[in-house]
């Protein structure tokens, strides 16, 4: 078996863990889910999952990839002692190539349209770059799974760690800097009131409560082994509840920023003349990230093409910091299990993601929002259940405790021990199962 590699720092650690889970799913889909969710109820909701469903779950994921030092299928095999671990850790493998091989493609538009700002600038137009094509998606897939690739065939102190430390603070910047810019503009501030003040009455709405429990396990890269995969590289002296606060309150601080800057730039492209509802909801998805937003920038004259090529750089650095600890998941599975030299199970898994993405591009649309729902709706919050089941009754308590305390010797007297095993035991899979019923009947 190959020596596993691991963070050489704290701040690594939460850098690169916070890099997981803010990708895509804070920077474009939170503000979405915002919007199509009637503004600051969904907020409020997402941070009431996040904290008492998302965080437990991500312990979870984080206390066994560590005390384990395996990838998901491994670990859960050893917590099991029979094929069930196996077989949970596979699907888990599975939904998390899915979920890559879509998001891919969602990626490589980031590039397309990041390229096609700085064409501008140069005052040149290649409306190829921007109108939907076979071609155009499956070039830009690739080259995304090309960053994403040779990121983690550095491993995980040369690779992970060492790009996450620099495109995390990076993303933070552009973010902070399009906010404040957003917001001296015309129309911000009934965006803010829209992204700050909750319709009340919404806030316990079942289809609210489903999106919330959605975005916060999707956001935070959880169910699919990432974390896991991340906690098995972690030192065996570090306080891992402390670690994973840390990872959360970071995930959640950017969704909320993300929020503070996509719904007040929607007002401002409404008082700018662009139309931002449809049928009396304000336009979210694609349609919002490629069309809504990209007119505002148009009508901004040549600060409008500076802007748009920070906006998508921010988007690529968003979405490369998430898909290379996905793409980590199968490729740690090949190399510990496999003994497969790193650089070649990264090639041949990039390779096979592709090949998903490719099939997706040809038969978009059939299969791109039927593996989104599949794998982000469905799967994922079945694996957070299954993990806080593995968490919470299949593995012995006792060896829970030992390894916690390899981090903290008082561990034991602490409010996080006293609340979370029982709660991942029963609160979580509870809320998950009626979580996930109310999503299957609507």
């Amino acid at each position: 078996m190959s020596a596993r590699g691991h963070f050489s720092s704290r701040l690594g650690f939460i850098l690169a863990a916070a890099g997981s889970a803010v990708g895509l799913g804070n920077i474009w889909g939170f503000p979405t889910k915002v919007a199509e969710n009637g503004g600051a109820a969904f907020v409020v909701m997402y941070l009431i999952m996040a904290f008492l469903l998302a965080y437990p779950v991500l312990m979870a994921e984080l206390i066994i990839g560590r005390a384990k030092q395996s990838n998901m299928i491994d670990a859960l095999q050893k917590i099991s002692g029979n094929a069930i671990g196996t077989i949970t850790g596979s699907i888990g493998a599975i939904t998390v190539i899915l979920i890559l091989a879509f998001y891919s493609i969602v990626a490589g538009w980031m590039i397309s349209y990041l390229v096609d700002s700085v064409v501008s600038i140069t005052s040149l137009s290649i409306p190829w770059l921007t109108d939907d094509s076979i071609n155009r998606n499956l070039l830009f897939t690739g080259l995304f799974l090309i960053l994403t690739g040779v990121v983690v065939i550095g491993g995980v102190s040369n690779g992970i760690e060492r790009w996450s430390v620099r495109l995390m603070p990076t993303l933070l910047i552009l973010i902070i800097s399009l906010i404040v810019y957003v917001s001296t503009l015309e129309g911000a501030a009934q965006g803010w009131k829209a992204f700050l003040v909750p319709d009340i009455e919404r806030v316990l709405d079942p289809a609210l409560m489903v999106d919330a429990m959605g975005q916060a396990f999707f956001s935070m890269s959880l169910g699919v082994g990432t974390m896991l995969v991340y906690g098995s590289y972690v030192q065996k002296q570090e306080n891992l509840p402390q670690l994973g606060a840390s990872v959360a309150l970071v995930d959640i601080g950017i969704a909320v920023l993300a929020g503070m800057l996509i719904i007040p730039a929607m007002y401002v492209a409404l008082a700018n003349g662009v139309e931002i509802y449809d049928n009396g909801q304000l336009i979210s998805g694609p349609t919002l990230i490629f069309t809504v937003l990209p007119s505002l920038f148009a009508t901004m004259g040549y600060i409008g093409t500076f802007v748009a090529f920070v906006f998508f750089l921010l988007m690529v650095i968003a979405a490369l910091t998430s898909s290379i600890s996905m793409l980590e998941v199968p490729v740690a599975y090949l190399v510990d299990s496999k003994n497969v030299k790193r650089k070649k199970a990264t090639v041949l898994l990039s390779a096979v993601v592709f090949t998903l993405s490719a099939v997706i591009i040809l038969k978009f649309d059939l299969l791109f929002d039927f593996v989104i729902t599949l794998t982000t709706v469905y799967s994922q919050p079945l694996l957070g259940l299954v993990l806080c089941i593995f968490a919470g009754w299949v593995w012995k308590r006792n060896e829970i405790l030992a390894e916690l305390k390899q981090g903290n010797e008082n561990i034991e007297q602490g409010l996080f021990w006293k609340i979370w095993p029982m709660y991942v035991k029963f609160v979580c899979p509870a809320v998950i199962t009626f979580m996930f019923y109310r999503s299957v009947i609507s």
